[in-house]
């Protein structure tokens, strides 16, 4: 009887089973993704700087990097920063150019800086000088101070022009320089001698004149000459 009796005690039921939570998904954001990339491409761009590879190779180069910071973030200051030194850099390259009279490289170096910058005024200003001394090579000009004679005022013989004219006069005087008048015409570069003669009576002014453009004044130390 004890035997059958414990045979047929009843067991507590098993509890239910229970669900084991799984791990939460940890794929990062969209905006860490851009985050990411941003700093990315940061770090490869300065890289590529560092190691002077500006424009050059197409898609590895550090300018090809910051447009790629510029797609996933427009105001990032990094890549504007870097794209500005590039520019800089393309200037400074155009000045050396000038300085030894290289006037191919010259344009060479301001035509990639404007194609990363059109208008920047430093590329305007070093072309500028580039055409200036272009018209002197080809005057075959000797080397001097320029005096730059505003065309417009030039052409309406301004009382700014007379003025700016007679100063340069002072100046020859005071420090014995020759002159070279570049004008447009020879109408033009005879009014100039004019007034820089009737400036300083009595006083021999030196040089000569030659045609081109833009007009200017060419102060030179003076070794002799003749006169216009």
């Amino acid at each position: 009887m004890a035997l059958w009796l414990s045979g047929c005690v009843t067991r507590p039921p098993l509890p239910a089973p229970r669900a084991i939570p799984l791990p939460q998904s940890t794929a990062p954001s969209p905006e860490e993704i851009r985050q990411r990339n941003v700093a990315f491409f940061l770090e490869r761009a300065e890289a590529a700087q560092r190691e002077g590879f500006l424009t050059q190779p197409a898609g590895a180069s550090a300018y090809d990097y910051y447009l790629r910071v510029k797609q996933l973030d427009p105001d990032n200051r990094r890549a504007a920063s870097g794209i500005q030194t590039i520019v800089i850099e393309f200037v400074e390259r155009a000045r050396d150019a000038l300085r030894r009279r290289a006037f191919g490289e010259v344009n060479s170096y301001l035509s990639r800086a404007e194609e990363l910058a059109p208008g920047n005024a430093l590329v305007a200003e070093v072309r500028a000088q580039l055409v200036r001394e272009r018209s002197r090579a080809k005057l075959d000009l000797p080397q001097g101070e320029t005096v730059a004679l505003p065309a417009a005022q030039l052409a309406a013989k301004s009382d700014d022009a007379v003025a700016l004219l007679r100063g340069a006069a002072e100046r020859i005087r005071r420090d014995g320089l020759r002159v070279i008048i570049v004008a447009r015409t020879d109408a033009e570069g005879r009014w100039i001698y004019q007034q820089l003669r009737e400036a300083v009576p009595g006083y021999r002014i030196r040089g000569d004149i030659k045609l081109g453009n833009p007009p200017r004044l060419l102060l030179i130390t003076s070794t002799g000459g003749g006169t216009p």
